[in-house]
């Protein structure tokens, strides 16, 4: 999406040069006030680098199917073979694995120390799955307010150009159009990483909930497992 926009900044100015001259296009704009612009290129350059690390966070430490991997430990827990279970648990560093091996390696204890491992474990591993999710809200508000700012001040400062003495009606006019043209590119810039971050966050937030909501089940279907199904008369 972001990339989109700056295409369709990169190729406003061409799509109007049929029309006549002097119109002001991005890479203009920015040679004569880089100032905004670059530093909400700087925010896009965090937002882009913040994205890119939570999708490979998600997609790499939770690749891992909770369910099929649970099917395995049961055949081994069912099977006194919870050493065996505990050595699977170490095939990988993925947090589900962990959360696992908590439980396992108190098997041997009551059900509350089992609770105990596991909530511990648990409670380590949740706030790394929202990491700096929330940054993004942050990122869009202040590239929104870089935009609306790098706008106002490039219009008094076109405005007071225009004002200036002995200039030409053409001269005029070419300057309040490049000087429009700046400010709204300064808008426009702000307003896409800001649609940019909101969209991320909706799906890095979704995302993140239902990796939670399934290391909440990995939870209770090995304390289930260790504490009901292997006692004697368990189903």
């Amino acid at each position: 999406m972001f990339v989109a926009l700056l295409s369709s900044l990169g190729n406003a100015p061409a799509a109007a040069s049929g029309g006549g001259s002097g119109g002001g296009g991005f890479m203009e704009a920015f040679k004569e006030n880089p100032t905004f612009l670059a530093i909400n290129l700087v925010v896009s350059a965090l937002v882009i680098a913040l994205v890119a690390e939570r999708v490979a966070f998600q997609l790499g430490k939770y690749r891992v199917n909770s369910k099929e991997f649970f099917a395995q430990i049961k055949k081994l827990v069912t099977a006194g073979n919870i050493d065996r279970a505990i050595k699977l648990c170490d095939a990988g560093d993925y947090p589900t694995l962990q959360l696992v091996k908590a439980g396992l390696t108190h098997a041997n204890k009551g059900p509350d120390e089992i609770d105990a491992a596991m909530s511990e474990k648990i409670g380590e591993l949740k706030p790394a799955v929202e990491k700096r999710i929330g940054s993004l809200w942050s990122l869009a508000n202040i590239a929104t307010l870089i935009g609306l700012l790098g706008t106002v001040l490039g219009l008094i400062h076109t405005f007071g150009a225009v004002a200036a003495p002995g200039l030409s009606a053409a001269d005029r006019q070419r300057i309040l159009a490049n000087g429009i043209a700046e400010a709204m590119y300064n808008t426009a810039l702000g307003l896409g990483i800001a649609v940019t971050c909101m969209v991320a966050h909706l799906i890095l937030h979704q995302r993140s909930k239902t990796i939670q909501h399934d290391l909440d089940a990995t939870q209770e279907r090995v304390f289930n497992l260790l504490t009901i199904q292997t006692r004697p008369g368990g189903y």
